[in-house]
């Protein structure tokens, strides 16, 4: 049996004659950067997440640095966030000159801690060496973070929230679309995402007007009222008209994915509660199915196992960000987050896509519980 960690092949069986033809309507009309399709993608985009407005732009990386350089975050700047994520989520902060202030995950969600979060910003401003600015909760691997305190936190101590949805497109918080549940929500169509194109791309989504319009100018060089006026600093952040077109054809079938990556976790969920500990979703809460993620003490033994049996595994994310080379100035050391370096000792991510069928998950939640047992 051979099993693929995300079968993008397979997806493209079932959607390929709707990706080639939007593919071969960029390559007809040949307007290959800000085409057509950018807009109408945008408008499909706000559409879905019910939000007013939608900034496609190259990357997850770059919808994360556009609304913090809309917001003139910068020196001085406190931006608290998790340290049990990938490094984009942190860098963009760095690369901008602002502080990233590390905050423990909740031990079942894996997602910001909100009462920890709470004392980081009240820490930081007694502390006085930075201004606290912008809160950036990370939904990981598919399943939103707690907004409803975190926004309180926010309107309280007036900061700006940057939701952090890379992984989780298409997820509800209380019936609400994951990319509105902060200020501005960022997402990535890398192409292992949920939704996603065949090469880098991402989208900003928010109901502020006003900073979906400086986003708009960030992401071509700063421009003003045409291509060579240009009235602030930005960058080359614009998704390629291609990327914008595949994209359309998989938001068509996109709900029904969702559907099916529910299916996929429930059978996981029924196969591998008790022998490892399996992903944890609040009451109201529904996850996008990123990755889906277990955690156990045998982790090696276990992961060594299934590949011997054919079964890929990955280990999101290994080390934690606080822990990492790249943030060593912030003068962080083992222990601090000791949710976050527990998690990374003990998680690994199983094959996860709509297209995974049941005996082929049931073959895996087999090997999973027969490797727990057998190890140690």
């Amino acid at each position: 049996m051979k099993i693929a960690f995300i079968d993008l092949k397979k997806q493209f069986e079932v959607l390929g004659k709707d990706i080639r033809a939007a593919i071969d309507g960029v390559l007809a009309h040949g307007q290959f950067i800000m085409g057509p399709e950018i807009g109408r993608l945008e408008e499909e985009l706000a559409g879905f997440s019910g939000v007013k407005q939608a900034v496609a732009c190259a990357s997850g990386t770059d919808a994360l640095l556009l609304p913090l350089m809309a917001w003139g975050v910068g020196p001085g700047d406190a931006v608290f966030t998790s340290p049990f994520t990938f490094i984009a989520t942190a860098e963009v902060i760095s690369l901008l000159g602002a502080t990233p202030v590390f905050v423990d995950i909740d031990r079942r969600t894996y997602n910001l801690d909100p009462e920890q979060l709470r004392a980081a910003v009240e820490r930081t401003t007694k502390e006085g060496r930075l201004r606290p600015k912008v809160i950036i909760p990370v939904d990981l691997f598919g399943l939103p973070a707690d907004y409803e305190p975190i926004m309180a936190l926010a309107k309280e101590k007036d900061l700006l929230v940057l939701e952090d949805a890379a992984q989780a497109f298409g997820a509800l918080y209380h019936g609400r679309r994951t990319g509105g549940l902060g200020h501005a929500g960022a997402t990535s169509f890398f192409p292992a995402k949920p939704l996603g194109c065949y090469g880098d791309g991402g989208a900003v989504l928010t109901d502020d007007e006003d900073l979906a319009g400086l986003m708009r100018s960030i992401r071509v060089h700063g421009q003003g009222g045409h291509k060579y006026e240009n009235v602030r600093i930005g960058l080359n952040a614009r998704l390629d008209t291609l990327q914008a077109a595949i994209l359309l054809a998989k938001l068509a079938a996109f709900p029904s994915e969702l559907e099916q990556r529910q299916r996929v976790a429930a059978r996981y969920n029924r196969g591998l509660d008790g022998p490892v500990q399996t992903p944890y979703v609040p009451k109201g809460l529904t996850s996008a199915w990123a990755q889906y993620s277990i955690l156990t003490d045998r982790r090696d033994e276990v992961q060594a196992a299934l590949k011997s049996a054919g079964i890929p595994t990955a280990v999101y994310y290994p080390l934690p960000l606080h822990l990492q080379g790249a943030f060593a100035d912030l003068g962080y050391t083992p222990g601090d987050f000791p949710v976050s370096e527990d998690t990374a000792r003990r998680i690994f991510s199983l094959p996860m896509h709509p297209y995974l069928e049941d005996e082929t998950i049931d073959f895996i939640v087999d090997k999973v519980v027969e490797a727990v047992g057998g190890a140690g």
